[in-house]
């Protein structure tokens, strides 16, 4: 129902927190469930990378044997056929690793790909969540988190091919040596296991890292979106100090965070070599008394040396698993968040009248008011917060145990309605204009089809043609971010015009024309109403120098209302302008309505109104 979160198509509903069997999500399972996704691709990377691990453990076993059986005997048929034999091995070598790769690049960016779709879709929800995190938090999760959790699909492959190259290389060293070969079997699980204690401490500071660089993020994305009205109150200094503290916390959880990390890849490293002193020291004195041949010593003492390799590869990998698993935890903090309303499956058909039978919620107390089909409403608010009560409402964001009485849309109450048909009938323009990144065109028709017409009649009733004719590509124009590119009269027209080419049944305006001078606001205040109201303010009644002009409305085409029935509009604002062109004004005071009428009688006769409008 907010029109800032209109995009292409409807946003898909979210995951509930529960999966298969009503088994809760949790970081486990969404580790699994990638491993699961891709399977065949996980698959073929295990084999490729545990090939390479393979052909890579071999290459000391064939220089072994070629030592033993070609150099020490002088034959050179047989040397030849060695080095061709070695070829082949280093083909298979860097094939295996290409293959396997490649696999696993596709798997990770798809599991990405996946993750960010999943978690930009909890986010945009227009049920809600409640999660707890920040817009800038939303962002690192799923950008970051997404990103760290997808690498298990590497970190398992790996951990896999790790142990296949110290399987071969125990093998290979029981057939050269019993006791050599069950040092190495017994020695290197038990060194595996040791570093793996590390791994849930690894995993509670990597989450909190990632949840302290997220808040700093969430923060300085909201003083780059406010650093103007921070420059206006003169609150920079106050807002620097806040960003330095964020940001020194964030430093302090890297920090701690690297002081296991570095602790878990020293002892790798230093028990990796520890092990090949004690491996080749051994294979060394078997030498020298005779028990094994060179080129048996040159094997082990090459294997003792790789060995270093794997067991590094299986300490880095239970390092990595440890920081997906962090990171899935926030992604299920997401994903699992409930929603803030629970809408329900009512359809409805057209729109006849909505209604507010005592409600009260916020600053609004009791509040009754009626709107009917087809109806030009303005609503004049004494307290801003008042303004902000009913937006909420109307936007569906407010969950029914969260207010009293009932807000009612053709008799079926607003937390019965499907949330998809609820938006399509009513939508909110708030006041704070939101802008995507692209051309004029999509920031107006929100990457719809649209006929030239409607968008040249929807740009001409919001002063929005103005605003075109000034660009030097028009339509076709870049659009930063946020609409930065254009001043906030240019950024609150376009938004109008984005809305009146929507064509709800029922479109609710709060202050539209706050940043427009005050010949655009007549302007404007007359292309609405002859846009959405066409039989109660024809084209040119209001302005005696119309003549010949073509004022005919974008909507309804000059004969009569737009297609699918009379249009509704209700207007919250102070605009005089605007609020003469109403069919009647609602004045709210203290939550509950104080006058009603028209606003020339308002104005005749209200005192308060007139202090509060007329100006």
């Amino acid at each position: 129902m907010d029109s800032s979160g209109d995009g292409p198509g409807p946003v898909p509903p979210a995951p509930e927190p529960r999966r298969g069997g009503g088994r809760p999500l949790t970081a486990n399972r969404v580790l699994w469930r990638a491993l699961a996704r891709h399977r065949l691709r996980l698959t073929g990377g295990i084999l490729g990378l545990s090939g390479h691990q393979a052909a890579e453990t071999l290459v000391p076993v064939a220089i072994g044997i070629i030592i033993d059986r070609s150099v020490a005997t002088g034959d050179p048929g047989a040397l030849g056929l060695s080095v061709l034999g070695l070829a082949a091995l280093f083909t298979v070598l860097a094939l295996s690793w290409r293959l396997g790769a490649r696999s696993l690049f596709g798997a990770i960016q798809q599991e990405n790909h996946l993750l960010r779709v999943e978690t930009a879709g909890r986010a945009l929800d227009p049920r809600g969540q409640r999660s707890g995190l920040a817009t800038g938090e939303l962002l690192s999760v799923a950008t970051s988190d997404a990103e760290r959790t997808s690498d298990v699909l590497r970190d398992v492959p790996s951990f896999f091919s790790g142990l296949v190259a110290l399987g071969i290389s125990a093998f290979v060293l029981l057939r050269i040596d019993v006791p050599l070969g069950l040092g190495v079997l017994v020695g290197v699980p038990v060194l595996v296991v040791l570093l793996q204690l590390l791994g849930p401490l690894l995993t509670r500071r990597a989450g909190e890292k990632q949840a302290a660089t997220a808040r700093t993020a969430a923060l300085a994305t909201d003083l780059v979106r406010g650093v103007r009205a921070l420059r206006g109150i003169g609150g920079e200094p106050s807002a620097v100090r806040r960003y330095r503290e964020s940001s020194d916390d964030a430093l302090r959880r890297t920090l701690r965070a690297a002081t296991p990390l570095g602790a878990h890849r020293g002892a790798t490293t230093a028990a990796s070599g520890l092990l090949l002193a004690v491996v080749a020291g051994f294979a060394g004195w078997l030498a020298v008394d005779g028990q094994i041949t060179i080129g048996e010593l040159i094997t082990v003492v090459g294997l003792a040396q790789f060995i270093a390799e794997p067991v590094q590869l299986l300490g880095i990998c239970g390092q990595g698993i440890a920081v997906s698993r962090a990171s899935a935890a926030r992604l299920v903090t997401l994903l699992t968040a409930p929603p803030v309303v629970r809408p329900g499956s009512a359809r409805l058909h057209g729109f006849r009248e909505l209604r507010f039978d005592g409600v009260a919620h916020g600053s609004l107390r009791s509040l009754d008011l009626t709107v009917r089909a087809g109806e030009f409403v303005g609503v004049v608010v004494d307290d801003p917060r008042d303004a902000d009560a009913l937006l909420a409402l109307l936007s569906g964001r407010v969950p029914a145990a969260d207010h009293e009485g009932e807000l009612v849309v053709d008799g079926v109450a607003v937390s019965e309605v499907d949330i998809d048909e609820l938006r399509r009938t009513v939508l909110v323009e708030t006041h704070h204009v939101t802008l995507f990144e692209g051309t004029l065109r999509d920031a107006v028709t929100s990457g719809r089809e649209v006929s030239a017409t409607g968008l040249e009649r929807a740009l001409r009733a919001a002063a929005a043609d103005e605003v075109v004719a000034t660009q030097a590509e028009g339509l076709d124009t870049e659009v930063l971010d946020r609409g930065a590119s254009l001043s906030g009269g240019q950024r609150q027209r376009i938004a109008l015009a984005r809305a009146l080419l929507a064509d709800p049944p029922v479109l609710v305006l709060h202050d539209p024309t706050t940043a427009v001078d005050a010949v655009t606001e007549e302007v404007i205040a007359l292309g609405v109403a002859e846009l959405r109201h066409p039989a109660t303010h024809p084209p040119g009644a209001d302005d005696p120098d119309a003549g010949g002009r073509d004022e005919r409305p974008a909507g309804g085409d000059g004969e009569g209302p737009p297609a699918g029935g009379p249009r509704t509009t209700l207007l919250i604002t102070s605009s005089p302008a605007l609020l003469a062109r109403a069919d009647r004004v609602v004045v709210l005071t203290d939550g509950v309505v104080r006058a009603e009428g028209t606003h020339a009688d308002l104005a005749a006769t209200d005192e308060t109104y007139q202090r509060g409008v007329l100006r």
